[in-house]
């Protein structure tokens, strides 16, 4: 039995398990173990904190599933207060280097800013049929890739079982996709003002719902943005809020360029430690 130190966070709902690093491991059977509802600590993945030749820090993330994710919102944010805690950077912004690249963070007490990279490969109404019924959906990368799917009654939406079959559907392999059901809160005309969509997600990796994705979060923004307001082409800090299934509100702020083009993608919340202790695991 090998007793594992970590420390449990969440993040608007997500909850992750932190450990540092440890040498000749196997990450993925460790995350499957630890990450079970009801046989480990329960968890949506684990984060590994490292020492960076990139950037200041490095952040893994392996999924509940023992999946390696490129990138993950809500984790950067717990990350970041993980690492301040720990290390005590000098540095008021610093750097977390990630499969999706450099992610920035800033930490004031339990509210977690980080700076995401820029999104990619955005698509607008891809016509797809799910369980015979033909959809249409758009898609964007902001470090992980996401379909964000407009409805009505988001609520009665049968989130795993239809977030499934597009998450595994053809058009998205071989990567997949995660599912963002979006429905709009409370548009507004101008740049920011109290712009806001819900959603509820579909996570690859832990394949179910979640209490909220940080990346489908900003994804559900970016692309509710460029729904209601198709005539602004370039815009400095666009902002909108994003209600989660937790009920909390993630803000997320960006830039927009002409085309289409996004960056400066910003995304604040809370994150905040729950638990600390040791994981006795059986190899």
């Amino acid at each position: 039995m090998q007793k594992i130190p970590f420390v449990k966070m969440v993040g608007a709902g997500n909850d992750f398990i932190v450990i540092d690093p440890i040498a000749n491991f196997d990450y993925v059977k460790f995350t499957q173990a630890v990450c079970a509802r009801q046989t480990g600590i329960g968890a949506d993945g684990v984060l590994i904190f490292d020492n960076s030749s990139k950037s200041d820090y490095q952040m893994r993330i392996i999924n509940a599933d023992g999946s390696e994710a490129e990138m993950c919102g809500n984790g950067a944010r717990c990350m970041a207060a993980y690492i301040v805690a720990k290390s005590k950077p000098t540095k008021k912004l610093f750097g977390m280097d990630t499969l999706a690249g450099e992610v920035l963070a800033e930490v004031h007490g339990e509210e977690v800013r980080v700076r995401l990279s820029d999104p990619k490969d955005y698509m607008s109404a891809l016509n797809i049929t799910v369980a015979g019924q033909k959809m249409s959906v758009d898609y964007i990368d902001t470090g992980v890739p996401h379909t964000v799917v407009f409805v009505e009654g988001l609520q009665e939406v049968d989130v795993n079982s239809l977030g499934r079959l597009i998450r595994n559907h053809l058009r998205f392999a071989p990567r997949g996709t995660n599912v963002n059901f979006v429905e709009i809160a409370s548009p507004e005309t101008g740049k920011s003002g109290n712009s806001m969509v819900a959603v509820r997600t579909y996570e690859r990796g832990v394949e179910a719902e979640t209490l909220a994705c940080g990346t489908g979060s900003v994804a559900a923004a970016l692309i509710s943005y460029l729904h209601t307001h198709p005539n602004v082409k370039e815009q400095k800090e666009a902002s909108m809020k994003v209600l989660t299934a937790s009920k909390e509100v993630l803000d997320v702020t960006f830039d927009l360029h002409e085309g289409h083009k996004i960056d400066n993608v910003w995304l604040k919340g809370t994150a905040k430690v729950i638990a600390k202790g040791e994981y006795y695991y059986n190899q």
